[in-house]
């Protein structure tokens, strides 16, 4: 375990959070004009619900997804980007209290984006102790697995439904990154992961990177996995 990487000189910090105020105007982008954008389009096309819904995935994707793969090569320490991601709990969150919500992609019945920020940030705060790609693949599977799923279910069945063609969208956007990452036991966190979500137990952005995060760490301190691929 590193626990160096908790204890960061005050430059390293700077550098980061500077990194992350980029990274943050690219989010509040994407939230108000991008998905704002999606939804304008599908609303008449595909209904309220199901025109939110797909501009709920693109947020996952295009914002918290491109973000978390772009953490091992921009920022050298966890605390800027975890306190980034539960800043973002908290400027989600504060919409279902107050009762204004941004309606083109926040849904008044669940609070799933609060739970995505958080997932989000615990599993990069976590993992850097071990190898940082171990909580960035669960932010993949999160992100993009779920937002494909998502979509594919949007626009198909134009309502929230747990159908096979999008466990299928799932795996096939999710399972060459983890065979590239860890090989064997990569195709094996996917298709656990993609089994967990269609079950429905858990909210999916709590689910899928719990199970995926807990299965990769048990099995890299177990001496099983391999070591990701440096990209």
């Amino acid at each position: 375990m590193n626990l160096e990487a908790y204890r960061p000189p005050l430059e390293i910090l700077i550098h980061d959070a500077l990194r992350a105020l980029v990274m943050g105007i690219w989010v509040l982008f994407v939230l108000h004009y991008i998905s704002r954008y999606v939804y304008n389009y599908y609303v008449h096309r595909l209904g309220e619900g199901p025109a939110r819904y797909i501009s709920r995935k693109i947020v996952h994707i295009v914002a918290g997804g491109l973000v978390a793969l772009s953490i091992p090569f921009l920022f050298r320490e966890p605390w800027i980007p975890t306190l980034a991601g539960l800043g973002l709990a908290l400027y989600t969150y504060l919409p279902h209290r107050k009762g204004k919500l941004m309606y083109w992609f926040q849904d008044p019945s669940n609070i799933s984006e609060v739970y995505y920020c958080i997932s989000w940030s615990l599993a990069v705060i976590v993992s850097w102790a071990f190898n940082v790609w171990i909580g960035i693949f669960p932010l993949f599977l999160m992100s993009f697995g779920d937002g494909v799923t998502g979509i594919i279910r949007g626009f198909r069945h134009k309502k929230r439904v747990k159908s096979l063609d999008g466990t299928v969208g799932f795996l096939a956007v999710s399972l060459p990154l983890g065979y590239l990452l860890f090989g064997v036991f990569g195709l094996l966190v996917t298709f656990v992961s993609a089994f967990v979500e269609k079950l429905d137990i858990l909210d999916d952005n709590i689910g899928v990177p719990l199970v995926s995060l807990s299965l990769l760490i048990i099995a890299h301190l177990a001496g099983v996995l391999p070591q990701p691929v440096p990209f």
